[in-house]
């Protein structure tokens, strides 16, 4: 009668995008716990994932099971990551797995990385010294080891001068460390003057920092008010208890004055996390924020999900910002993750921005939230004077944008040696090109999208696929040579009128297609400060964060677009806009001017940004959303359904259509075509979920779509919370 053994059995969670946890032996060879990430084998391939719990109840045959081949040398995943990304999951409606791969990003940091090879001097004298050997000798001798690839750059010899020194006896090999170190800021390394209002927003989030418990506080001051030197003070403290900081901004350029500023106030720059980062950077900070070692991470949205040993604090900078809300993949706000990543962890959430979303002036209003206020600028700066220019009274005329007024306003402030602004929020020359003689419209062939046309890289791009190609030198429709002409401005056009306005002025453009990278941004940042620039003609990414203290007049060329289209939040991101660009104007002693042109100078946004009267603005926009039960007075979810043929895709979403939840407090709207049809060659169809903020959506989204098989040919994405409705 023979018996069995039982064997220890975990579960491991895979970052894959189907599937869950899987059920593996824990062999007595090796020490598994909850968090380690280990290799396993999966069908014929072995592959990396988290151990996720202990499987006491699994049922799997004993000879079907499979060992864990190894646990992988690296820290483990930390407990508050696994709540965290069951909870994402959970919300979002998404696998775990997909959820997982977010916070292992970095496979290579999964590993230590091999030491380098460094060289250093023996002290004994090669018999003969030539110059180069000389060089080599003087750099070793003064700055100790280095590795072969260093010297040689430094003492412009080849590689092949050092390792025949070592051959000689000269130099000895030594191990360095694998990668450049983590360098540790100090919360004490300056002392900044603070106005009183600073002081008292500054010690509460101190405080809130030192009881270690969760919390949430808006942070709302006008533009200029200092409100990045407020949340710094929390910083420190944060340092001070020896826990981590993260700090989510919503565009990588904006880390190019930041880090500069982070350097003045702890004496390093903080570790960065976004997509412009190498792999070598990538794996180096992956390991320095699971390990304890990195004390401020400064970040995109999915520095979130980095597997931080000790975080103690969160900073949402701009939290309004839709940039915050991830369309693809895993569909998630940082800005709500944020806030449920400070209750799982117990510790208190900075949101800071001039202009708050609605959602959290509500839950400041509701008492969930603290409200701290900057109402007036750092340093007796004041805000700009905000003037509306009636295009319908003001007309630049045929192909032109810059009206009389604003061409005179920006006369002036050159003459005396201040910079401009001229805001447009469309990027390319032209948004839409068409054909002269019988006026058809160039369309991308993957999205139901114009091609909009980039003069400067002579290229037509979609910016929903990233298609592109030449303008074509005749019409396919009419056969017409020549005969495509430009529609509308875009940033381009508008440094080519202003280029023909002002010749002889230094006039540089920023949008991102330009600044592509924070080093770019640094270089741009660095032509302002310098005055190199004396026109900056820019698209939304000039509107977040930056501050020249010599720029005092700001042109708004188009102060109407946005306002427009189904979006429900169309008016409210209008508005936060359009007073980030005023903000930029006047922020030290020189006071500052803005001119808004527009045909709709009686609207809500307009006149709300004219007066500076935002609290009326929001009230307004607070009693439509609630009398039409929209966030964040009720709670939307998005069905998204897309497949290459579109009878398909209209058949299943008819089939699912007809079986649609119905309720007193719910409402389904569609099947309907997206307003953008087909993107990458996807046709695309959409429906709405509104209920009530007391029903659970998720619970009505997973009973609605139970065991509904979705067709292999057609993609289904669930989106809770809404941003985009295109």
């Amino acid at each position: 009668m023979s018996s069995t053994i039982k064997h220890r059995r975990v579960r491991v969670l895979l970052p894959l995008s189907i599937g869950d946890v899987y059920d593996y032996r824990a062999p007595a060879s090796l020490d598994v716990e909850i968090g380690h990430f280990v290799t396993v084998p999966l069908g014929r391939r072995e592959v990396t994932g988290v151990v996720w719990e202990e499987a006491i109840d699994s049922d799997l045959a004993e000879e079907r099971m499979k060992d864990i081949l190894a646990v992988l040398p690296c820290a483990k995943l930390p407990q508050q990551s696994l709540k965290f990304i069951n909870w994402v999951s959970q919300y979002t409606m998404q696998r775990r797995g997909k959820v997982l791969r977010m916070a292992m990003s970095v496979p290579d940091a999964l590993y230590p990385k091999a030491p380098r090879t460094g060289y250093r001097f023996t002290n004994k004298v090669p018999e003969k010294l030539t110059a180069a050997r000389r060089r080599v000798l003087d750099i070793v001798s003064e700055s100790g080891a280095q590795t072969a690839t260093d010297i040689a750059a430094i003492a412009g010899v080849s590689v092949s001068v050092i390792k025949g020194l070592a051959e000689k006896g000269v130099l000895e090999t030594v191990d360095l460390p694998a990668e450049s170190p983590i360098e540790v800021p100090d919360g004490q390394f300056a002392e900044v003057e603070l106005s009183p209002d600073q002081v008292s927003a500054a010690n509460f989030l101190a405080s809130a920092v030192g009881s270690h418990e969760f919390g949430v506080s808006l942070l709302e001051g006008v533009t200029g008010s200092g409100k990045t030197e407020v949340y710094f003070e929390a910083i420190a403290a944060c340092l001070k208890e020896g826990r981590q900081s993260l700090v989510l901004l919503p565009e990588i350029a904006l880390t190019a004055q930041l880090l500069a500023r982070f350097e003045e106030r702890f004496g390093v720059r903080p570790v960065e996390w976004h997509s412009d980062l190498g792999q070598s950077a990538r794996r180096r900070n992956w390991r320095a924020v699971i390990e304890g070692r990195a004390g401020i991470v400064l970040g995109a949205r999915s520095a979130l999900f980095l597997p931080f040993a000790k975080l103690g604090l969160i900073v949402v900078d701009e939290e309004h910002e839709s940039s915050f809300k991830q369309d693809e993949g895993v569909p998630y706000n940082a800005r709500d993750m944020a806030v449920v990543r400070g209750k799982i962890g117990s510790f208190p959430v900075v949101l800071a921005s001039a202009t708050p979303s609605l959602e959290s002036l509500m839950n400041a209003k509701m008492g969930k939230y603290e409200h701290l206020k900057l109402p007036s600028r750092y340093g007796g700066a004041t805000l700009p004077n905000v003037n509306v220019i009636d295009l319908k009274l003001n007309s630049p005329g045929s192909q032109r944008w810059i009206s009389e007024p604003l061409r005179v306003a920006i006369e002036e402030t050159l003459s005396k040696k201040q910079q401009v602004m001229l805001f447009l929020n469309r990027r390319g020359y032209a948004p839409l090109t068409l054909c002269d003689s019988c006026g058809h419209r160039l369309q991308c062939p993957n999205c139901s999208a114009w091609l909009v046309e980039h003069r400067l890289m002579n290229r037509l791009q979609c910016h929903h696929c990233g298609y592109s190609t030449v303008l074509p030198k005749s019409c396919s429709e009419c056969e017409a040579e020549e005969s495509f002409k430009a529609c509308g401005p875009g940033i381009e056009r508008l440094v080519e009128e202003a280029e023909a306005l002002f010749p002889d002025r230094k006039i540089a453009m920023m949008a991102s297609d330009t600044i592509s990278s924070p080093r770019a941004a640094s270089e741009f940042v660095a032509a302002m400060e310098s005055g190199e620039i004396e026109i900056l003609i820019g698209t939304q990414i000039v509107a977040k964060g930056y501050h020249f203290p010599n720029l005092t007049l700001v042109g708004i060329i188009d102060a109407d677009l946005g306002l427009s289209g189904g979006d429900l939040r169309a008016a409210e991101r209008t508005y936060q806009l359009l007073s980030q660009v005023t903000g930029r104007a006047g922020r030290e002693t020189n006071p500052g001017t803005v001119y808004l042109q527009s045909y709709l100078p009686e609207h809500p946004v307009i006149d709300a940004i004219v007066h500076q009267q935002g609290d009326d603005f929001f009230a307004l926009e607070a009693e439509g959303r609630e009398s039409a039960g929209m966030p964040p007075y009720g709670r939307l979810a998005a069905l998204i359904l897309s497949g290459a043929n579109a009878e398909s895709v209209a058949r299943f979403a008819a089939g699912l259509a007809r079986r649609a939840p119905m309720g007193e407090k719910i409402t389904v709207l569609g099947p309907a075509p997206a307003p953008l049809s087909m993107i990458r060659g996807r046709h695309r169809y959409r429906f709405l979920v509104k209920c009530a903020r007391d029903i659970n959506i998720q619970s009505v989204l997973g009973k609605w779509l139970q065991g509904y098989k979705v067709p292999s040919d057609i993609r289904m994405q669930i989106d809770i919370d809404p941003y985009n409705f295109m």
